[in-house]
């Protein structure tokens, strides 16, 4: 029995769940998320828990039983206290600012890099080096800050650009620059 997938879920107070054929949907104060799930595992709503079950011990029901589980969960927590993804930007003269609902991030290139806000996600902007992403479906949210990330990586000599909060960058030393 998998030992997450056995676990109920318990839905707070305020939060709308919905479970019809192989379908859930949690929603709470116009924020709504679904997720269709495979016919092999069977949903079942008690009161004010969510149980999730497998049909048979095979390998595929095993495997799907917690992931399941876990995003069912992750969209109840999603919708009642929503996600958030921390990241810092290291570099003389980077900096990033908001304009509207879109980023502006000025990391070194000769042009600043704009970034638009996706449906569903929403950007806090504290310091002109800090970002955080919020949203209440966790998917999108990691997707988007790395998205954020993925336009100047950590340098790897320098330790300069774009970073998850507290994340390590391992300092390479350079050339040594030793001649005869």
């Amino acid at each position: 029995m998998s030992r997450i997938g056995k676990q109920p879920i318990n839905i707070p107070a305020g939060v709308d769940v919905k479970i019809e054929g192989n379908e859930v949907v949690v929603s709470k104060d116009g924020t709504t998320l679904n997720y269709t799930f495979s016919p092999r595992m069977k949903v079942v709503r008690e009161e004010n828990q969510i149980l999730v079950k497998r049909g048979s011990d095979s390998r595929e029901d095993r495997s799907l039983h917690g992931l399941t589980r876990s995003l069912i969960n992750n969209m109840v927590v999603g919708v009642s206290e929503g996600f958030a993804k921390n990241l810092e930007i290291q570099g003389v003269g980077y900096r990033v600012r908001l304009e509207g609902s879109t980023l502006v991030m000025n990391l070194g290139y000769s042009n600043p890099v704009e970034f638009p806000q996706p449906e569903g996600i929403t950007f806090e902007v504290p310091s002109a080096t800090r970002i955080i992403v919020k949203g209440a479906d966790r998917q999108l949210v990691g997707e988007t800050a790395a998205k954020i990330r993925s336009i100047r990586p950590p340098d790897s000599y320098h330790g300069k650009g774009v970073r998850y909060q507290g994340e390590y960058v391992r300092i390479k030393e350079g050339k040594t620059g030793a001649r005869l």
